[in-house]
């Protein structure tokens, strides 16, 4: 693994051999092996096994575990060949349910 800043000067690491993972839909009526080149705080870059023709990329899972308990929500950034770019989602980005914390 390297560690570099890219040109929005985020802290990316980068992986020599690539890390396993997989896609998934939100709604978890499909999944895609890939592997993870590079990672940042923000968001990764991905090589996908396959096609991304007919999968709904806007928004979906990226698994870091097999048991899927590591993962992130990610968006859709860039395609270039069998390579996308995924930007990170935050709880709370896009779509606000409630203004106001829970329990305070």
């Amino acid at each position: 693994m390297a560690a570099k800043a890219d040109q929005r000067g985020n802290s990316r690491v980068i992986f020599e051999r690539g890390f396993s993972a997989q896609m998934m839909g939100i709604d978890g009526t499909w999944r895609r092996d890939c592997t993870m080149e590079d990672v940042s705080e923000t968001g990764a870059k991905l090589t996908i096994d396959g096609s991304v023709e007919g999968l709904h990329l806007k928004e979906f899972f990226l698994l870091l575990s097999s048991t899927g308990l590591a993962y992130r929500r990610c968006e859709l950034a860039w395609v270039n060949g069998d390579q996308i770019g995924v930007n990170f989602l935050k709880i709370g980005d896009k779509k606000k349910v409630r203004s106001t914390a829970v329990g305070a």
